[in-house]
C-alpha cells in the first residue's frame, strides 16, 4: 500500500502551533465522518469538489491521494474538480493542475 498522504504546510503549522484547536477540529471531523452515510471514496470525491469550489487548493493533494488510495480513478478526480463549474464557475479549473499533479505523483 502507498504511504499515507501528507498534509499541507498550512495544516502542519496548525497542528504544531495550535494543538488544542487542532484536536478539537479533528474531533469534529471524526464525528462528522461517523455521521456521514457516504462511503469513504464517495466522501473524498465530494470533498475534492468542495475544495475546488471554495478555492482551497492546499488541501487537494492530501485528499486526492487519499481518494486514489480508496480506488478513485484519474477521471473521477477530474470530474470531482469540475463538478462545481455550473455553481462556482470556472474558478474550479484552477484546481485541476494541483489535483492531477497529486494524483499522478508516485
Amino acid at each position: 500500500m502507498e504511504d499515507s498522504p501528507q498534509v499541507s504546510n498550512s495544516f502542519m503549522t496548525f497542528m504544531k502551533e495550535a494543538p488544542e484547536q487542532q484536536q478539537a477540529w479533528m474531533e469534529a471531523v471524526h464525528k462528522l465522518d461517523a455521521a456521514s452515510r457516504l462511503d469513504p471514496k464517495t466522501e473524498e470525491i465530494a470533498y475534492i469538489a468542495v475544495l475546488a469550489a471554495v478555492r482551497l487548493e492546499s488541501g487537494l493533494p492530501f485528499h486526492v491521494k487519499h481518494a486514489k488510495q480508496l480506488g478513485a480513478t484519474r477521471e473521477e478526480i477530474i470530474s470531482a474538480v469540475l463538478l462545481g463549474l455550473p455553481a462556482a464557475g470556472n474558478v474550479v479549473v484552477q484546481a485541476l493542475p494541483a489535483a492531477l499533479q497529486a494524483y499522478d505523483s508516485e
